[in-house]
């Protein structure tokens, strides 16, 4: 297996540096959070350019994507009769203390919240007013009666699933004249962000390495998705920051702690199994793709690590052979469990989590990636909750990704990611371009945000980095619980 080396931003600069003025290069920096700017909207997993793709490839009777707006329209999700059922308190996960029962009553918030999710975005592609409607009217009885998530352990991970998931769903229709924005960003920030951030702190209580790394992997995608949604910077800088640094097991490094030398990086969590190292893969492939619509490329930290990653997750579930060294030889883990040996791996698997990833590395970036095209192909046409079976595990992604991120090679749209200046010389950094608006036909949304990028060092310029990003760097102890 072949990846495609990059040479380095800063080895770019210098290289061109010297010519920059006689070729008319400039200096441009991106309309993104990196360098102190305005958050682009929308702009969390889809940005306009992405919807006014999807709209008019569908029109167009374009391959793939009739293919995966078949599987949305065909989803009882997406369709606008569907009715919420709003709660006050959620709880997810069994307490065995018998004077705290509960009933676990997850299942219908995440029901509702795909099925918003789903009306809205089959609103931006077929112009459909009644399913933006009722995609408000879902995201509006929820802000104006959810209170709080409860239950065990695992009300950490409904935090971080489902908080990050209502803000893209919400991310669609902001712009509705009937949305109410102001309630439902106090209802992300007081009920889902409040839990994320306060897991990320303290873990429950017991030892930060102690919960597998989709337990932090959620809470930063919530972080993160209800940053950008506020326009609060803060909290997306958490989010990066932690993403890179953090002391749990959901930051890059330890989840990706082995990098192998053919190109390879050992999944943390492929010593316990698949569907577990699938999460994973998608929970992650979520936040670097928002935060690339923010300008933050964390697809390429630390020499595109993720994508390494994600190529050994790639190539084990097609049935692949991976090497595989016992996490506890790599760095100590006083958690509940010291995997020896790669799980199995079913290649009949799936979830829909490959082709955002895919298409980033191999069409907007132009790099190789084998195991990550193959899967992506058969997984094709990604569904999305409710196409996976009907636990919670079906809803963890949001889904429908051949829709949504299939993309034409080299196509050029709008802004770009940047990364913060630490990071100059970890990988290869895109040209910004100009910012795209569209709106679906019928539609009354305006749809305004970051696209596409073309290649790092094209012809026409270079992107410098402007700016940093730091803020949480923080462990404590978390509790004995689930760990998922």
């Amino acid at each position: 297996m072949h990846v495609t080396r990059q040479i380095s931003r800063r080895t770019v600069l210098k290289a061109t540096g010297a010519a920059a003025g006689a070729v008319g290069l400039t200096t441009v920096t991106t309309p993104a959070v990196a360098a102190g700017g305005a958050f682009a909207h929308p702009g969390l997993l889809h940005t306009g350019a992405d919807l006014a793709r999807m709209a008019a490839k569908v029109k167009a009777g374009a391959a793939p994507y009739t293919a995966g707006y078949a599987k949305l329209t065909a989803n009882r999700h997406a369709q606008s009769d569907w009715i919420p059922n709003p709660q006050a308190i959620v709880y997810r996960g069994v307490e065995l203390r018998p004077q705290s029962t509960w009933p676990q009553n997850y299942g219908i918030l995440y029901n509702d919240i795909h099925a918003a999710y789903q009306n809205a975005l089959r609103y931006h592609v077929s112009g459909g007013s009644a399913h933006a409607d009722t995609a408000v009217a879902i995201l509006n009885a929820w802000s104006a009666k959810l209170t709080k998530v409860s239950g065990s352990a695992d009300r950490w991970l409904a935090s971080g699933i489902y908080g990050y998931q209502a803000a893209n769903a919400a991310e669609l229709v902001r712009d509705h004249k009937d949305f109410q924005l102001e309630r439902f960003q106090k209802m992300l920030v007081d009920v889902f962000y409040s839990m994320s951030e306060d897991f990320l702190l303290r873990h429950n209580g017991t030892p930060a390495p102690h919960y597998w790394p989709n337990w932090d992997l959620c809470n930063m995608a919530c972080a993160l998705a209800t940053g950008i949604f506020c326009d609060d910077q803060a909290k997306v800088e958490q989010a990066v920051e932690y993403f890179k640094h953090g002391v749990g097991m959901g930051s890059i490094k330890h989840v990706i702690p082995v990098v192998q030398d053919d190109g390879l990086a050992q999944w943390m969590e492929a010593g316990r199994d698949q569907g577990h190292s699938l999460l994973g893969v998608g929970l992650m492939g979520t936040v670097c793709e928002m935060a690339w619509n923010q300008g933050i490329d964390l697809y390429g930290y630390d020499d595109n690590r993720f994508l390494k990653g994600a190529q050994y997750v790639a190539k084990w579930s097609l049935g692949g052979n991976v090497p595989y060294t016992p996490y506890a030889l790599v760095d100590r883990r006083p958690g509940i469990q010291q995997p020896t040996q790669v799980a199995p791996a079913d290649p009949a698997q799936m979830r829909p989590v490959w082709a955002m990833i895919a298409n980033h590395y191999t069409k907007r970036r132009g790099l190789s990636a084998t195991y990550l095209t193959q899967i992506a192909a058969k997984a094709a046409p990604e569904g999305g909750g409710g196409d996976y079976g009907p636990n919670s595990g079906g809803y963890d992604q949001l889904g429908f990704g051949t829709l949504a991120f299939t993309r034409d090679r080299g196509v050029t749209a709008a802004a770009t990611p940047t990364p913060s200046a630490s990071d100059a010389g970890s990988g290869p950094r895109p040209q910004t371009a100009a910012t795209a608006s569209a709106s679906p036909a019928g539609g009354g949304l305006a749809a305004t945000g970051s696209g596409d990028v073309v290649g790092w060092a094209a012809a026409a310029g270079v992107t410098a980095v402007a700016g940093g990003l730091l803020f949480l760097r923080r462990r404590d102890r978390v509790r004995q619980g689930d760990a998922q």
